[in-house]
C-alpha cells in the first residue's frame, strides 16, 4: 500500500487512495510482478518497453521507490519507458517522476536542455519513439493529451528513422484508438495521432492504460499498423481484468520487407510460470 502523508491527501490523491483501499489493492501487487519479471528474464528479450503507470498516487516515496526498482531490474540501455497518467497524478508529479526516471526515458542525443518528449532511441535495426500523454486531471478522470506540437515533432522523428531504414516502434500510454477506453479515461488527440500515423507511418504501436490484452490495427503510411495493449504487470488472479503477462515481439527482415511476430504471455493462476495464449504474424511490409 502506498505511503501517503496528510498533506499529500489534500488533493486528487484522496480519491485515488480511497479507490486503492476499496478496490485495486485486492488484486494488484503481492508477488505477481516478481513472477512476471522472472519469466521475462527467461525469455531474454533484447529490449524491454514499459508503457507507464509505475506508481499509483505519484507521491515522492512512490516515485523514489520506482526509481530504485528500475535501477535494480532494468538497464537504461535496454529498457525504454514512457509515463502514464498515474505518474502525473497531480500538478508537479510529471516533472518529479520524469526527472527521477530520465535515464530510462531520454533520447540518445538528449542534452537535458529541450523538452523531453517525443524521444528517439536507436537500438540495432529498431527505433523507439516515446510519446507522452500523461497529465494531471480532475478527480475521477484519467484522460490523456496528445497535441499537434508533439505530433509534429514525433512525425519528424518517424521520418528520420524511416530514412535510416529502421523498424519504428511508438510507445504511448493511452490507447490511440477510438472506443478503446471509457470516455473519462480516453486520449484527447486521437485524430491528431491518426493523421500523424497516416502521414509518417510506423511499424508497431505499444500502449498501456487499459490493462487489457488487445490488438488493433490503424491505417499508416504504408499499410495497417499493429497497436498492442497488455494487462497490468501487477494484476493478480480473481479480478475483473486479465491476469498479468507480457508481450513478446520478434522483428525480422529489412526496410520495405519487415515481418513482425507476436507472442502474448499470461501468468498461470497456479503461479508456476506463464502460458502462451496467442501467437502469430501481426505485421508485414512488402
Amino acid at each position: 500500500m502506498p505511503r501517503v502523508s496528510i498533506a499529500e491527501l489534500t488533493s486528487k490523491r484522496i480519491t485515488g487512495y480511497v479507490n486503492w483501499k476499496r478496490n485495486r489493492r485486492k488484486h494488484l501487487f503481492g508477488n505477481t510482478l516478481e513472477r512476471v519479471l522472472a519469466d521475462m528474464r527467461e525469455a531474454k528479450p533484447d529490449h524491454v518497453a514499459i508503457t507507464g503507470d509505475l506508481v499509483n498516487l505519484a507521491t515522492r516515496t512512490e516515485v523514489e521507490t520506482a526509481r530504485l526498482w528500475l535501477e535494480t531490474h532494468f538497464d537504461p540501455q535496454t529498457t525504454t519507458l514512457v509515463p502514464g497518467n498515474h505518474d502525473a497524478y497531480v500538478p508537479g508529479a510529471f516533472q518529479h517522476s520524469t526527472a527521477a526516471w530520465r535515464p530510462w526515458m531520454r533520447s540518445d542525443e538528449d542534452d537535458g536542455r529541450k523538452k523531453m518528449f517525443p524521444t528517439l532511441r536507436r537500438r540495432g535495426q529498431v527505433a523507439l519513439i516515446g510519446l507522452s500523454t500523461a497529465n494531471a486531471t480532475l478527480p475521477f478522470m484519467a484522460t490523456g493529451d496528445f497535441g499537434r506540437k508533439q505530433a509534429r515533432a514525433a512525425g519528424e522523428l518517424l521520418d528520420e528513422a524511416r530514412e535510416e531504414g529502421l523498424f519504428r516502434v511508438i510507445l504511448i500510454h493511452h490507447p490511440p484508438v477510438r472506443g478503446a477506453a471509457h470516455w473519462h479515461k480516453r486520449m484527447h488527440g486521437i485524430g491528431t495521432f491518426s493523421k500523424m500515423l497516416k502521414r509518417h507511418g510506423a511499424e508497431l504501436v505499444l500502449h498501456g492504460h487499459t490493462h487489457l490484452d488487445t490488438l488493433y490495427h490503424l491505417p499508416g503510411k504504408d499499410g495497417a499498423v499493429p497497436v498492442a495493449g497488455i494487462a497490468s504487470a501487477s494484476q493478480g488472479p480473481g479480478g475483473k481484468k486479465p491476469v498479468a503477462g507480457f508481450n513478446l515481439f520478434e522483428i525480422d527482415g529489412k526496410p520495405g520487407d519487415w515481418r513482425l511476430s507476436h507472442q502474448r504471455m499470461r501468468l498461470c493462476d497456479s503461479g508456476t510460470g506463464v502460458n502462451l495464449i496467442d501467437a502469430g504474424l501481426i505485421g508485414a511490409t512488402a
